[in-house]
């Protein structure tokens, strides 16, 4: 294959089989001419949808595999059962370096826990984590918000490393120089929310402090500022995050479908909605999470974007934008020059510790 981005496609991964992965494929592919594709699934069933894509003739590799990873498997019955499966091989291919990115619509903790084991995690990683983009009043459009969901748990270590790597996929997906990292937590003063975070947010000073962190941290920060200007990356652990982010989707498809009911509730309401079509049209994009859809997963030796299971073509199209993004990019190569950073800083602490002890 040719083209100067090659994406692994777990094809049958998604609540919705491959149709709509498909379908995203080819919206993505009319408006980006140099992605190819790697598509892993059963090639019968992908056959018959790709005869109706032209725009993607000569841009896939089928790869055959008839075994499918469950919506609804458990994590550790994926890696025991997954060897074979379409999304299997998608991480495997980024492994072996047919691709730079992989794409799965799949089971988000089956996901994790193949790519951990199939990419490995990036050197200093204690657990990676999955960023998405959150719609917000900047002029990007959206923040970056993680982890969503890749582990639930999130120690100190493990939320100061999150802080690093969303910093630095912020400056590749916002273009930020020095991007502003917020803690998430129940309110910005200093004695609030559990011990994990108060001793995370003196580690993330102590770092910043000591230079070359490549980012402003702006110490606690809310549920209500996630959405704001006021900051760039918004860091939590993926219990937290996952509910968020579900609650905002949901808050959104609720506001879509009161205007919807408002503007068809008489006949002068239907009028009024003629000369508001624009107005409601722009309001729907901004709020539309399709428009954003795909979640980067971060620390692992290779690049991986997971997207809804539920999204339809415009869904996967969106994410597949992004997974194009981070493979014209060394990501995890970036990332791990930043831990590197925090490693060698902990580094030389251990090793002043233990001289101090000694002198004593």
């Amino acid at each position: 294959m040719s083209g100067e981005t090659i994406i692994s496609v777990d094809a049958m991964g998604g609540d919705k089989g491959p149709a709509p992965i498909i379908a995203g494929l080819a919206r993505s592919a009319r408006k980006d001419p140099s992605l190819q594709f790697l598509l892993h699934g059963d090639d019968e069933q992908l056959a018959k949808l790709l005869r109706r894509r032209r725009v993607l003739r000569e841009r896939v590799d089928v790869r055959h595999t008839t075994n499918v990873v469950p919506m609804d498997i458990k994590p550790s019955r994926a890696l025991r059962t997954g060897r074979d499966s379409s999304m299997w091989k998608a991480l495997q291919s980024v492994a072996d370096g047919e691709a730079k990115i992989a794409f799965s619509a799949g089971n988000t903790g089956a996901i994790v826990a193949l790519a951990m084991l199939v990419l490995r995690r990036a050197p200093g990683v204690q657990r990676p984590a999955i960023a998405v983009h959150w719609p917000a009043e900047n002029a990007e459009g959206h923040n970056v918000v993680l982890d969503m969901g890749a582990d639930i748990r999130a120690d100190a270590d493990t939320l100061l490393q999150y802080s690093i790597m969303g910093a630095e996929y912020s400056r590749l997906a916002m273009g930020l120089a020095k991007p502003r990292v917020g803690l998430l937590n129940i309110g910005s003063e200093d004695m609030k929310g559990r011990q994990d975070l108060r001793e995370a947010k003196d580690l993330l000073e102590g770092f910043v402090t000591e230079g070359n962190a490549g980012f402003e941290f702006l110490g606690f920060v809310e549920g209500n500022d996630i959405t704001t200007d006021s900051v760039d990356v918004i860091v939590t652990d993926g219990f937290t995050g996952n509910i968020a982010m579900k609650a905002s989707e949901g808050t959104a498809a609720l506001i879509r479908k009161a205007m919807k009911d408002a503007f068809t509730h008489s006949i002068l309401s239907r009028f009024g909605a003629l000369f508001a079509l624009g107005s409601f049209n722009r309001l729907r994009k901004r709020i539309d999470p399709r428009r954003v859809n795909g979640g980067v997963f971060l620390g692992l030796n290779g690049g991986v974007v997971k997207s809804h299971g539920g999204a339809d073509a415009l869904g996967h199209s969106s994410a597949i934008h992004l997974a194009a993004k981070m493979a014209l990019d060394d990501f995890p190569a970036r990332v791990a020059a930043r831990l590197a950073n925090l490693n060698s800083r902990s580094a030389s602490q251990a090793h002043e510790a233990t001289s101090g002890a000694g002198e004593a």
